[in-house]
């Protein structure tokens, strides 16, 4: 029998998505699962972008061009300098979601064997698609103790190695809801520069600060126009994960030449997708006020019921719609497994993601979890009174 490659071997499973059997053998039991383990809001999609696909009336669904309508980048240009980030229509490539552009990002910049930074915990994704390109993650471990901010420069500065091509961030983060404050942001441009590294960042959940706090794009920083690639997505902002558009947005020239083979070489961005995504630049502000109202609730009531719980360590999230907590337990896995499989109240069991998959460094976070806040509040409480039930008769307490 011919084997499977090594990249095969090594592509890791999701944690988001690697306990999905076990959710519906719980559904097929007659357990309500309420899943906290994706993000996927329950908010609406704007109307102006579902009725834009609806009333849209060409007979072909045709390719659009592989860097993807002109229209659709024109709008996005505006929209970015509408949030203080000052870039043209030729500065972006539209991908097949965020993902997508991290990915022709990884292949453009690095070779097979370069080494990328990236704080942990990471968006576990980030894991397979430096994998699918034969990059090599190299963490930088942030702490639960200090609400998972940004880890000093030494830190980064002491994983440099001549292998090393570029740094990851997500701000604000996923797994861990942090937004990177200003300062350290300008500290990790001035280290950039220094060691002439390219500076990737994930801004997808730049709408949802909160408390005050503003992201601050990595577009912004001074000086590193040659050195930072954004991606970005319509995913989170619109809730409109199924639409699969982002994008890839850089000064850098010669980046986006190299992106362009490969956006070629998959030939274009959704169609559909993209008519969606350009209507949606129209959404009120409103639409977003909102939104944040309704995450906060939820993050707020989350927190407070986490924190109830004894044993339990949870920072406050100042951005995105996730929050990673500490467990009273012995393994994550385990305990998530055991909640499908083995636990129910009154009815209802919690669907979480397992911490360990955000992390690179082996063992690190194997007692925590991802807990996605994108559900209505009676959900958020109805989940964190099962999440406490749950705890007093685990077996695996500690």
């Amino acid at each position: 029998m011919p084997s499977i490659s090594r990249k095969g071997q090594a592509m890791p499973d999701s944690p988001i998505r690697k306990l999905a059997p076990y959710a519906a053998a719980a559904k097929a039991a007659g357990k309500r699962v309420i899943h906290l383990n994706i993000g996927q809001p329950d908010i609406e999609t704007p109307s102006i972008a579902l009725d834009a696909v609806r009333t849209d009336t060409r007979t072909v669904i045709e390719y659009s061009p592989s860097e993807g309508f002109d229209s659709y980048r024109q709008g996005l240009a505006a929209y970015y300098q509408g949030v203080g980030v000052d870039v043209s229509a030729n500065d972006i490539i539209v991908t097949t979601g965020g993902s997508e552009a991290l990915v022709f990002a990884f292949m453009a910049c690095l070779d097979p064997g370069d080494e990328v930074i990236i704080p942990e915990p990471f968006y576990a994704n980030y894991n397979g698609f430096a994998n699918m390109a034969g990059v090599k993650v190299v963490p930088v471990t942030a702490h639960i103790e200090d609400g998972f901010a940004l880890p000093p420069m030494e830190a980064f500065a002491a994983k440099i190695t001549d292998r090393t091509k570029a740094i990851l961030l997500c701000n604000p983060g996923n797994p861990t809801g942090t937004v990177y404050a200003e300062e350290a942001l300008n500290s990790l441009a001035t280290l950039v520069r220094n060691h002439d590294l390219y500076l990737m960042a994930d801004e997808v959940y730049r709408e949802f600060c909160y408390d005050g706090a503003t992201p601050k794009s990595v577009m912004q920083l001074p000086g590193l126009e040659e050195h930072v690639m954004l991606v970005d997505s319509v995913s989170k902002r619109y809730s409109m994960c199924g639409a699969r558009i982002g994008g890839l947005v850089t000064k850098n020239a010669a980046v986006r030449k190299a992106a362009m083979k490969f956006a070629m070489a998959r030939l274009s961005p959704p169609t559909l997708g993209q008519i969606a995504s350009e209507a949606a630049l129209m959404t009120p502000a409103s639409y977003f006020e909102n939104v944040k109202s309704s995450y906060v609730a939820r993050r707020d009531a989350l927190i407070a019921g986490l924190r109830a719980i004894p044993g339990v360590t949870v920072p406050t999230p100042g951005g995105a719609f996730y929050a990673v907590c500490e467990l009273p337990i012995d393994n994550a896995d385990a305990f998530c497994q055991w909640m499908l499989e083995s636990f129910d109240h009154e009815g209802d069991t919690v669907m979480m993601a397992p911490a360990t998959g955000f992390y690179a460094t082996p063992g690190a976070g194997t007692r925590q979890v991802r807990i996605a806040y994108v559900l209505d509040l009676p959900w958020i409480e109805r989940a964190v009174t099962c999440l406490a039930e749950a705890l007093q008769v685990y077996p695996g307490r500690r």
